[in-house]
């Protein structure tokens, strides 16, 4: 016969299914205090300050509302002198008034220009960061935007070249701790106002080429006075202005560069750029290159593999959102989200736009998939600027993260001086799905900030990838990873001997016995004005054994290796593995 439990004990079993706990006395009622839930570690934990990142942006923020001042700034990781750990560069703004219109003063002993930081961690053990940018001579002053980094000349260490409202600079990389400004030399300025900018060997001739996004004719003399709906003077939309052309320079291979905007194509189109990348979006075994544009139909360019580029957003289906209507497009990301060995392509766009989730078909079209994969209703209350996916849990499956931050009034930070800020989000892909979880993601996600550039890395080389976050007229923060190296992983520097020295926009795939063929690309641009690390990253799981990893390098060829350990970064040298 059954013993049936007494009252006691139902309600203790019903306790640990969600129902009323059970205090000394008996059920807690209404006006008892139930035990606490256990602590939650929290996924990320914001270190900047702790690690010697000191930094805060300010862009002198005026009652004129210059367009500038909003837009900024990005931010590089990046192993400058190649020590094995991730450097920092950041972007700083520039007031566009003087100081009698600002709306608020620069934070105590801010100064001007953009600021390197080293990275100790190969030198000590333990991550933390020293200021040395009068010794490496990269301090530019400027209305500074964004950053991109790629070894232009092959000598194995990478280069930057910073956008700004006004000219931009290329500094070269001496290799010996020191920079120096190489821009006029190598004909790569554009006086115009540039936002993000791409490395990409588009001719496949072993150099790196720049691409340059550029966004409208603002000029402060020429700037228009914009209004809120109540009536409050606000920042315009780019539709105050007109759109500009972007530039496409190609390496020369002497340490100079041809304009060839013109004769490539990729003057023959365009609107006001903002995100860009450069990815062979079709498997056609050429980069080509993506922009999103601000209020107006994005561009695809795709690569003729004859040194010309033909546009193709419209009939890909990437220009417009499902309903056929252009975006506010700000930053971009694209990858292999299903394992398919296909790109996908992510786009931030306007709060109330929400932003737009491409998927590849395999055919050369792509679908707007965002309400699919529950992205739809969780973006619509922001502004989303830099984004990358990326596998911060190491489960195998790429996640999502999306920095946020108005460009207008938010009508619920009225009386604020600067009523810009949001909140930044993080999604845990759940086999095609992915679902928001910044709620746990650590205190960070629920403060409030104007945020714009994220670059993406693993800073600590513990195994799992870091997020680096540039606030408007804000500090800085370093996400740091806290839940990443619960699982296996794989870090892959790639050497391709010489030629794209460190293989950007080559293909890798991972392969395991019992699981799905993981690819990746090995790049640093994306998101928006910012660069991430060049390395290559898989999260493995609880299936640690990798049985090959396969390298597509940028010129075509391919090789193999056997046998990879797991959680180690590694390098692959061309020439060292096997032919498939």
């Amino acid at each position: 016969m059954a013993i049936r439990p007494t009252r006691r004990e139902f309600l203790q079993r019903s306790a640990g299914l969600g129902g009323w706990l059970l205090g000394p006395q008996g059920v807690l009622g209404k006006n008892r205090t139930p035990a606490r839930p256990p602590a939650v570690e929290p996924i990320f934990r914001e270190i900047a300050a702790e690690v010697g990142l000191e930094f805060h942006h300010f862009s002198g923020p005026s009652v004129e509302r210059y367009m500038p001042e909003i837009m900024g700034a990005g931010v590089a990781l990046l192993d400058y002198d190649n020590d094995g750990d991730l450097d920092v560069y950041l972007v700083q703004g520039l007031p566009l008034a003087p100081a009698k219109q600002w709306v608020f003063p620069p934070p105590p002993g801010w100064k001007p220009g953009n600021r390197l930081f080293r990275n100790l961690l190969a030198e000590t053990g333990r991550l933390q960061f020293e200021d040395v940018t009068e010794k490496a001579g990269v301090g530019w002053v400027g209305c500074g935007m964004g950053v991109a980094v790629g070894d232009y000349d092959n000598d194995g260490f990478q280069d930057l070249y910073v956008t700004n409202f006004g000219s931009n600079v290329l500094y070269h990389n001496n290799g010996d701790g020191t920079f120096t400004d190489v821009t006029r030399r190598a004909g790569v300025d554009d006086p115009r106002w540039s936002t993000s900018a791409a490395w990409l060997d588009y001719d496949r001739d072993g150099y790196l080429d720049l691409f340059v996004a550029n966004y409208v004719d603002f000029t402060v003399t020429g700037h228009k006075q914009c209004f809120a709906p109540t009536g409050e003077p606000d920042y315009c939309t780019p539709k105050a202005y007109r759109a500009v052309p972007c530039r496409l320079f190609r390496n020369r291979r002497d340490g100079t560069f041809e304009d060839v905007t013109e004769s490539s194509g990729l003057g023959s189109a365009y609107g006001p750029g903002l995100g860009v990348l450069a990815a062979d979006l079709t498997n056609h075994g050429w980069p080509d290159i993506y922009v999103a544009n601000d209020t107006a139909a994005n561009c695809l360019w795709l690569n003729q593999g004859n040194g010309t580029f033909k546009e193709a957003a419209l009939e890909s289906g990437l220009a417009l959102d499902a309903n056929g209507i252009p975006k506010a497009g700000m930053g971009v990301t694209a990858e292999d989200i299903e394992d398919r060995g296909l790109l996908d392509l992510l786009v931030t766009n306007l709060t109330r736009e929400g932003a737009t989730l491409f998927r590849n078909d395999g055919r050369g079209q792509f679908d707007d998939a965002t309400a699919q994969f529950g992205l739809l209703e969780s973006t619509f209350p922001f502004t989303g600027f830099g984004t990358d996916f990326l596998d911060y849990d190491n489960d195998g499956q790429l996640d999502l993260f999306i920095s946020n931050g108005a460009v207008t009034s938010m009508g619920s930070r009225r009386g604020s001086p600067y009523p810009f800020a949001q909140t930044n989000l993080l999604f845990h892909q759940e086999n095609r799905h992915f679902r928001d979880v910044s709620r746990i993601a650590g205190p960070a996600f629920a403060r409030p900030a104007i945020s714009r550039g994220a670059a993406f890395g693993d800073l600590d080389n513990d195994g799992a990838v870091d997020v680096l976050v540039t606030n408007n007229c804000g500090p800085a923060w370093l996400l740091h990873n806290e839940a990443g190296r619960k699982a296996h992983w794989l870090e892959l520097r790639l050497d391709s001997q010489g030629a794209s020295s460190f293989g950007i926009g080559a293909k890798v795939a991972l392969f395991r016995a019992g699981q799905k063929t993981l690819w990746r690309r090995s790049h640093a641009d994306g998101s928006y004005l910012s660069s991430s690390d060049i390395r290559v990253h898989f999260g493995l799981g609880a299936y640690p054994r990798v049985d090959r990893v396969l390298v597509v390098w940028p010129d075509g060829s391919e090789e193999y290796w056997s046998n990879v350990e797991p959680d180690k970064i590694q390098t692959l040298r061309k020439g060292s593995g096997k032919k498939p």
